[in-house]
């Protein structure tokens, strides 16, 4: 089982809290959090039907219990416990998403409810709530919380759809726009804790990170999955491999067919070869070898037939036969007195 990163019983400290409640007030708060035998937090409407009272009422019930809590004795007789939680908070960043910050701490749902609980109702602790652009969060220091937002929106802004970077990468630009914050938080642990706060930062299955609106992000289907897996592989690849690649690394079923299918639908792939597929980015020139062919000569002008193949070697994996066969053809090319080949017209 493992080791808790706090010494104290949540779920301990928490009943000692609720007896300072009335019995209607305490059992309000035991059905908002999740405290009891139901761990599914109920909302203020559902609260509300369940006592004949409006929403708005069970709020005021709520604040008050927790108002009632912080001036209780059993409060400041739980100050170990809130230090506790508010140097572990610290430790991970000073500024935590709050569902990894209890994943941390428990992966008991009944337990997370408890410290939650304690996060809610603790006075050092403060709650951003989740937004377009951020997930829910807590912290203690509202400059530091500021400092990590603004970094993060800096960093998203700077993105394009095509980026795709390794962590260290990300990191570094993060840590770009972070030049006030104190040394104890820049390490990559933390940073990376930090760019998980952003809803529109986020890292494929591969580990590799981008805006989340980009397909090499949130990947979406066979497409998005083979690009994923050329791009890795970083030279060109057959179709079958593609399609072994993506259940290996997504662990999502492609077959051999649908993904080929595929391959020739996206302007993002060109064949280079029998089956072999490389990445439009990386310079590769769609077509035919007819057509690379004339993007070459039309690019740098008469060549000779030695000159085009090792040209068209680059771009196509192709026996230099195939080559000398298109250029023979001449409704597309011609040679002249210096046997150097152009496009015809």
């Amino acid at each position: 089982m493992p080791t808790s990163p706090v010494s104290f019983k949540p779920k301990q400290v928490v009943k000692r809290l609720l007896a300072s409640l009335p019995d209607r007030a305490r059992e309000i708060i035991v059905f908002r959090y999740g405290l009891g035998k139901e761990e599914k937090r109920m909302t203020l409407d559902a609260i509300g039907k369940k006592y004949g009272i409006t929403r708005e009422r069970v709020r005021q019930i709520e604040n008050y219990a927790l108002g009632v809590i912080r001036k209780s004795d059993e409060f400041k007789q739980e100050r170990a416990a809130f230090a506790e939680i508010e140097t572990l908070l610290h430790s991970l960043g000073g500024v935590v998403v709050e569902e990894d910050f209890l994943g941390h701490i428990s992966k008991e749902h009944g337990l997370q409810n408890h410290i939650h609980f304690l996060l809610s109702v603790g006075e050092p602790f403060k709650k951003r709530r989740e937004d377009d652009d951020f997930r829910h969060r807590w912290h203690v220091n509202e400059a530091l919380a500021k400092k990590v937002e603004d970094a993060l929106q800096k960093l998203y802004g700077n993105l394009s759809s095509e980026d795709l970077l390794p962590e260290s990468e990300m990191v570094n630009r993060l840590l770009q726009h972070l030049e006030e914050v104190s040394e104890r938080y820049k390490n990559q642990e933390i940073m990376r804790r930090w760019l998980s706060i952003s809803k529109k930062i986020g890292r494929n299955a591969l580990g590799e990170w981008g805006a989340t609106n980009s397909s090499n992000i949130h990947t979406k289907g066979v497409r998005d999955y083979a690009f994923l897996v050329i791009r890795k592989h970083g030279s060109p690849i057959h179709f079958r491999d593609v399609a072994a690649q993506i259940e290996k690394l997504f662990n999502k079923k492609a077959h051999v067919a649908t993904t080929h299918n595929e391959l020739i639908k996206d302007k993002r792939f060109v064949l280079v070869g029998r089956g072999l597929y490389a990445l439009a980015e990386w310079g590769y020139s769609p077509g035919i070898v007819r057509d690379v062919i004339k993007h070459i000569l039309e690019k740098s002008g008469p060549l000779t037939k030695d000159e085009i193949v090792a040209k068209v070697m680059k771009e196509r994996y192709v026996k230099e036969n195939t080559i000398a066969v298109n250029l023979q053809n001449p409704k597309y090319f011609k040679r002249d007195k210096d046997s150097k080949y152009s496009v015809l017209g």
